[in-house]
C-alpha cells in the first residue's frame, strides 16, 4: 500500500501526510512539479523528526511515474459516487490524491481504475489532503490487514 500526491501544492500537508505513511508503514510517491521547494522548512516541520523514517519516491511528471509504478491506481475524489466504506482495497494499491488546488486531471481519473470518496456532511467541499490521505490509508491497511495491532 502506497500513497501518491499529483503536484501537491500546500508542503504542510506533504509534510503531515509523510509523517502519516511514516507511521502506518507506507511509502510516499510524490509526482512533481511540486508547488513548493522540496527543501522548503514546512514539510519538515509538519513531518517533524518521522521525515527520515518513510521511503520517499519523486517522480518528474506523471509518465515517469507510471512508469515506475504501474500498480492499480484508487483515486481519492469528492467527485466519485463509492463511498470508501464500500471500496475493496488490494495490498498493493496505490492511493493518489490531486492537488489541493486542482484535484486530480482527466488522465488521472482516466488511469485510475477505482474512485472513491469519503463521505462529508452535505453542503461542504471536501477534508483537508492530509486528513483524507490518513483515512483512506488507514481503511485500506485495516481492510488488507497491514495495520500492526
Amino acid at each position: 500500500m502506497r500513497i501518491a500526491l499529483f503536484q501537491p501544492d500546500i508542503p504542510g500537508n506533504v509534510g503531515a501526510v509523510l509523517r502519516t505513511c511514516a507511521c502506518l508503514g507506507a511509502p510516499l510517491e510524490l509526482i512533481e512539479p511540486l508547488g513548493f521547494p522540496w527543501d522548503d522548512k514546512r514539510v519538515r516541520r509538519s513531518a517533524m523528526d518521522y521525515y527520515d523514517q518513510v521511503a520517499i519516491s519523486r517522480h518528474q511528471g506523471w509518465n515517469a511515474f507510471r512508469s515506475a509504478r504501474p500498480e492499480r491506481l484508487v483515486l481519492m475524489t469528492a467527485h466519485a459516487s463509492v463511498p470508501i466504506t464500500r471500496a475493496r482495497f488490494e495490498p498493493d494499491d496505490i492511493i493518489i490524491m490531486g492537488s489541493e488546488s486542482a484535484g486530480a486531471p482527466p488522465h488521472v481519473h482516466q488511469a485510475a481504475e477505482l474512485r472513491i470518496r469519503i463521505p462529508i456532511t452535505a453542503g461542504l467541499r471536501s477534508l483537508n489532503l492530509s486528513v483524507a490521505a490518513g483515512i483512506a490509508l488507514h481503511e485500506a491497511l485495516r481492510q488488507t490487514g497491514g495495520l500492526t495491532e
